[in-house]
């Protein structure tokens, strides 16, 4: 039985479904076929950490000094660094729609409390 192997979009998608509340561990796990919770916490704790170049390292190959293989070209690590970025934005983004849906909520909550 080998290892799973994760693209890695998917991984920001979980990191991004995690992020955002919405789902349980077991549905992420479900939606994106991981067969191990703790798969998700390495992911969020790496995301924690501003590890992320750790989501284009094969497995076993963990690098910590260069952040990626010897062999990438100055252009790879751009495109992959640019690619990080972005994803990360896109998790901010919806982070903050997700607080201010919920500051829209409280207000209404706090409005339908003294109305009454």
């Amino acid at each position: 039985m080998g290892k799973n192997v994760y693209l890695n979009e998917i991984k920001w998608a979980v990191v991004k479904d995690k992020m955002s509340g919405q789902f349980t561990n077991q549905e992420i796990m479900e939606k994106y076929g991981i067969k191990n919770v703790s798969q998700i916490k390495t992911w969020m704790k790496w995301y924690r950490e501003n590890q992320v170049y750790r989501f284009d390292q094969p497995i076993g190959k963990q690098y910590s000094y260069g952040h990626g293989p010897e062999s990438s070209t100055d252009e790879e690590k751009k495109e992959r660094q640019m690619s990080q970025l972005k994803q990360e934005n896109d998790i901010l983004k919806k982070y903050l729609e997700i607080q201010k849906e919920l500051k829209k909520k409280s207000e209404g909550k706090l409005l339908g409390q003294r109305s009454h």
